[in-house]
């Protein structure tokens, strides 16, 4: 079975190839969907978090539940404080990743798709086969964060600044997939790639 790392920063598009990627057939581990349920309801990570960040959480329905604004707005005004979420999620994600591999190996799957924005910055990229990288030109990127998270251009620059460079991703990256035309434009490097994944 072969892996096939997806990464990219933020406003990139890379949730929209993935998806192209999981229509085609081929199995996809979302780190960022994995994130969300351990810090869902009942989720593994949220009573270590509330420990490191005791106002992020709340009992709701005999459930704790994490406020993620609340955890957002600490982690503002505490940077230092990431490392240490970081600490308590990556080992989670890492496990639930190795699960997801293992089922795949058990299936029988020829390739496999692990969709990790900082696939890069925590080394998972040495367990990949080729890595493919989503980029966009800066200003549609700042449009589509701001558009989603109704941020002002100050704060969308500010976030991408907290990420490594699109420049450097794509040093790296053995494959690179551009978003910033049309939708068609990148349904069909997307059917290309996999064409060639399947030669």
């Amino acid at each position: 079975m072969k892996i096939l790392g997806l990464t990219g920063g933020m406003g990139m598009g890379k949730s929209t190839v993935a998806r192209m990627f999981r229509e085609a057939g081929l199995p996809v581990f979302d780190s960022d969907a994995t994130v969300h349920r351990l810090q869902g309801p009942g989720g593994a990570a949220v009573e270590s978090i509330g420990k490191l960040v005791p106002d992020a959480l709340h009992l709701s329905g005999g459930q704790s539940t994490l406020d993620r604004g609340a955890l957002r707005k600490a982690v503002v005004a505490d940077p230092a404080l990431m490392r240490e979420l970081e600490k308590i999620v990556h080992p989670l994600v890492f496990a639930a990743r190795d699960r997801f591999l293992k089922r795949c190996r058990r299936r029988g799957c020829d390739w496999v798709v692990l969709d990790v924005p900082l696939l890069f910055e925590t080394g998972g990229d040495k367990r990949c086969d080729k890595v493919v990288v989503v980029s966009a030109p800066r200003r549609t990127q700042i449009k589509r964060i701001a558009r989603r998270r109704s941020l002002n251009a100050v704060e969308t620059q500010r976030l991408i600044a907290r990420q490594m460079s699109d420049r450097e991703k794509r040093r790296r990256a053995d494959v690179v997939i551009r978003t910033g035309l049309s939708f068609a434009d990148t349904r069909k490097q997307v059917k290309a790639l996999i064409r060639e994944l399947r030669s």
